[in-house]
């Protein structure tokens, strides 16, 4: 009986993978055999239709397999779940341990800790309340799609948490917006993030430090509105506002173009990087670097890519002294899957 069942005793195999596929769907959970499993690929299918990002299709996955894995040391199959299972994979997902490719070295002494410069918690081994929460709703949309169908079980596994029994929106006012029906019933709660920042005196001495307004430019802009990775990369000349002191971003869920606002620091080091190079045109990428070309034609201007961005970033966490990662080359921002270091993310830290 699943109430009898010694969650801290169980072991997850590694069976399956997450791989790249050439097919409409991105990402693929595949078998031991290297066969599709066909519930989750069909589900993936509508996940995409819906007009889902690449990098949502990885992550459902990832959280799918890790769900199959637990069915499979269960002894429960898919269509046969019930809120005991899921509860119980909750309960053990706050009680194990990641595993890991390789044992931990540099990273073993501050695993935990908090990093004294950036103020960054340092990831240990366990699974946080946010990665519990994510695989609950991809768990719960699966089934949602296969109860959709008339294919799956009657009742979703990953039940709301409501404090009535009355049906959800009974008496919903038409002339008002739906409200969300209730948070998810085995959901942990997840602490509140207080600010992280550092003296001025630091930021003086870091910029000072960096050896291109470039860069200087890219780690303002970074830490005043706080743009992921690819929406930095995206910015082009026509997209600053110098009056308003603002950025276009395109967002990266839902695609959506947005105003982002800058500093006036970020500005200033904007208007220096560029007098520095040739002049941009308005169309093309704000972020470029200098790269020798393939033939050995010498150096010559190319847009900045995701290498280069990390490369930046990775040039501050030197410059911190808080890179301390277990691989040769640390990842810099954002955290890669798998990585354990703590990273500088600039968007967390502010100026005292």
């Amino acid at each position: 009986m699943s109430e009898f069942r010694d969650v801290r005793a169980i072991e997850l195999p590694r069976w399956g993978r997450v791989a790249p596929d050439s097919g409409v769907v991105p990402w693929l959970v595949f078998d031991e055999e290297g066969r599709a499993v066909l519930p989750v690929r069909t589900f993936l299918i509508d996940f995409v239709a819906r007009d889902n990002r690449s990098g949502s299709v990885r992550s459902y996955a990832y959280d799918l397999l890790r769900w199959w894995r637990w069915l499979r040391v269960v002894d429960v199959e898919w269509d046969r779940a019930t809120s005991a299972e899921v509860r119980d994979f909750v309960l053990w997902l706050g009680a194990a341990t990641k595993p890991r490719r390789s044992p931990r070295t540099r990273s073993a002494a501050t695993a935990g800790t908090t990093n004294p410069v950036t103020k960054k918690p340092y990831l240990d081994d366990r699974y946080k309340p946010r990665t519990i929460r994510h695989s609950n709703a991809a768990i719960r949309s699966f089934y949602s799609f296969w109860i959709e169908t008339g294919a799956g079980p009657l009742v979703n596994p990953v039940p709301l948490a409501r404090t009535d029994r009355r049906r959800p929106h009974a008496h919903h006012n038409p002339l008002e917006p739906y409200r969300a029906e209730g948070k998810l019933r085995y959901n942990p709660k997840v602490p509140r993030r207080r600010p992280r920042q550092m003296p001025d005196e630091r930021w003086n001495e870091l910029f000072a430090a960096l050896r291109s307004n470039r860069d200087r430019a890219l780690l303002a802009m970074a830490v005043s509105n706080g743009a992921r990775a690819s929406e930095l990369l995206g910015v082009r000349g026509v997209d600053l506002d110098w009056g308003d002191q603002l950025v276009r971003v395109v967002r990266k869920g839902t695609l959506a173009e947005q105003w982002l606002p800058a500093s006036p620091e970020a500005m200033l080091w904007i208007r220096l990087y560029l007098a520095e190079g040739p002049p941009l045109d308005p169309q093309a990428p704000l972020w470029w670097t200098l790269r020798r070309r393939n033939h050995g034609e010498g150096l010559a201007y190319q847009p900045m890519n995701y290498e280069a961005l990390r490369a930046v970033f990775r040039r501050v966490n030197t410059l911190l002294g808080t890179t301390t990662c277990d691989t040769p080359r640390p990842c810099a921002w954002p955290a890669t899957r798998g990585c354990r270091c703590a990273t500088f993310r600039p968007s967390w830290v502010t100026r005292t």
